[in-house]
């Protein structure tokens, strides 16, 4: 078997000194002390009515960091991330409530036009040679001075309460059809690890033992059966987290089992490596930095959903540091080659509960930029130092 095939088959994950992969147990420790420490300082921090709430604040930056994902495991960065979602989010707003367009093609108009300015990015960074760090640079500050130019002197247009986009985050799922949900989750999940062990037990590889795995999916199964009772003790589980979900899972399975996905790990790892085995270097990062804005894209909607309205500060404010922050905590390689789209759903989680958690007690704002920083810092440090053990 070449070493192309095998490379096709299961992305290279990195493993320390002691040969071993943590993976995502570090932030499931983390959140747990988190809910521990909160929870014992304020009483309301692990209601139902709170949960519910942090949900939903999670939901749309955690989309945008998908889209950086996207981006980080090439090894390289998006900045306009933010920018882009506030930018799509104004285009399907006026289009929607200016132009009377019907909500569904205002969207895939805003998405598509995002994917465009992905692709613009992925260009100048192939065909030019620009830093990605300067192209979406300026892409930050170009896309976010379009978005104030269409929004022209009012700076803020209101989407109708009862419209299909704002309804996006005013729906809750039925309690028989949350249980639905969290079922197929767990039953595609387990498909398709069973189905990717079988294939690599017919090329002779390695495999997850049956143990192993049993253990990995009951635990999603709890966890999916706690969150279903939580928020179905307040109003419901809400759409908003579904959607923001059911991208997880897609793009984890895009990664995970597709030819795509094993081209995207090869050329974050090693672009020189991986064009010498024959793939197009070329067309993975143009695509993976259209996904990429086509992603911001879809939070910066969401985000609309949730406030109503798009405003001057769409985008902006900490929206990309939260999503550059949440992809890494989550446990993205900042240097390419590693990661999963589960990455965001963690990370986002790890940084709105800390700061929910610090809004509950009044914490200065000041103290929560520090503090976010902090675990931000120790994140990177941990993957670093796990690089530096890695074997060459």
């Amino acid at each position: 078997m070449t070493a192309l095939s095998l490379m096709l088959r299961k992305p290279l994950r990195p493993i320390g000194r002691g040969g071993s992969d943590l993976g995502a147990w570090p932030v499931v420790a983390g959140l747990v002390v988190i809910a521990v420490v909160f929870g014992s300082l304020n009483d309301r921090f692990l209601s139902a009515e709170n949960l519910t709430n942090l949900s939903l604040q999670m939901a749309a930056t955690g989309t945008i960091s998908l889209g950086i994902i996207m981006v980080v495991l090439l090894g390289e960065i998006d900045l306009s991330a933010g920018s882009v979602s506030g930018l799509a989010a104004v285009i399907m707003t006026i289009l929607s409530v200016n132009h009377g367009w019907p909500p569904i093609l205002a969207i895939a108009t805003a998405l598509a036009g995002a994917a465009l300015i992905g692709l613009l990015h992925g260009w100048m960074f192939t065909r030019l040679g620009m830093p990605s760090f300067v192209v979406t640079l300026a892409g930050l500050i170009g896309w976010q001075g379009l978005m104030l130019y269409l929004l022209g002197s009012g700076g803020t247009i209101n989407l109708p309460f009862d419209g299909f986009v704002a309804k996006l985050s005013d729906s809750w799922l039925p309690a028989p059809v949350a249980w639905l949900t969290a079922v197929l989750i767990v039953a595609v999940s387990a498909t398709s690890a069973l189905v990717n062990r079988r294939l690599r037990a017919a090329a002779g590889l390695p495999v997850t033992s049956v143990l192993r795995m049993a253990v990995r999916f009951g635990g999603l199964a709890i966890a999916l059966a706690a969150v279903v009772l939580v928020l179905t003790a307040d109003r419901g589980v809400p759409l908003l987290l579904v959607i923001f979900a059911a991208l997880v899972v897609a793009l984890d399975l895009i990664l995970q089992h597709t030819v795509f996905g094993r081209h995207m790990y090869a050329v974050g790892g090693n672009a020189e490596a991986a064009r010498r085995a024959g793939i197009n270097v070329t067309r993975i990062r143009v695509i993976a930095f259209a996904a990429g804005s086509a992603l911001a894209a879809a939070g910066g909607i969401l985000a609309a959903s949730r406030l109503a309205a798009v405003n001057q500060s769409s985008g902006s404010s900490d929206t990309l540091l939260m999503a550059i922050a949440a992809a890494v905590i989550g446990g993205t390689s900042l240097f390419g080659g590693r990661g999963r789209a589960y990455a965001a759903l963690l990370g986002i989680l790890v940084i709105q509960a800390i700061t929910n958690g610090m809004l509950l007690l009044n914490v200065n704002s000041s103290v929560r930029y520090m503090v976010t920083a902090a675990v931000l810092a120790v994140a990177v440090a941990v993957d670093s130092l796990a690089r530096r053990g890695q074997p060459r």
